[in-house]
């Protein structure tokens, strides 16, 4: 089933204190890499969708050195390809996730925001006619 509620919103689990279902579900704090092994950056925190309780983006952090001059991003979990213990890999390429529209607090709750990063990485909102939640990763 999808979400095509338009009163379902996001919040990022760590301002709620929460987690997924078990520890090996929670790729909080996991490397993200794209398809050819390159490190693009760490999975900071989790969008999830209110009204279905499904993980919608990731949080990522990119760039920087140690710490400083890190760029934060939305991926929206529909271009997750594999999860490992240690690991998110993506379909999408590090230079696309460098240039991807940066993340802000203020819009974990923007749909037009929302529906830019869906665009700019070729993904249907899951609020969209025909979109199927991504299946189970290995």
């Amino acid at each position: 089933m999808t979400s095509n509620d338009d009163t379902a919103t996001l919040y990022t689990l760590g301002d709620r204190g929460q987690s997924v279902d078990g520890l090996v579900n929670d790729v909080r704090g996991r490397k993200v890499t794209d398809a050819d092994g390159e490190g693009i950056g760490r999975v900071a925190d989790l969008l999830v969708d209110d009204q279905e309780r499904k993980v919608r983006f990731l949080v990522v952090e990119h760039g920087g050195f140690l710490g400083f001059g890190e760029t934060t991003t939305l991926i929206p979990v529909d271009v997750v390809t594999r999860i490992t213990d240690t690991e998110v890999t993506i379909d999408q390429s590090r230079d696309r996730v460098a240039g991807a529209p940066g993340y802000d607090p203020d819009l974990v709750d923007d749909r037009p925001h929302h529906s830019s990063v869906y665009g700019y990485y070729g993904t249907t909102p899951y609020w969209g006619a025909g979109y199927a939640y991504p299946g189970t990763w290995m």
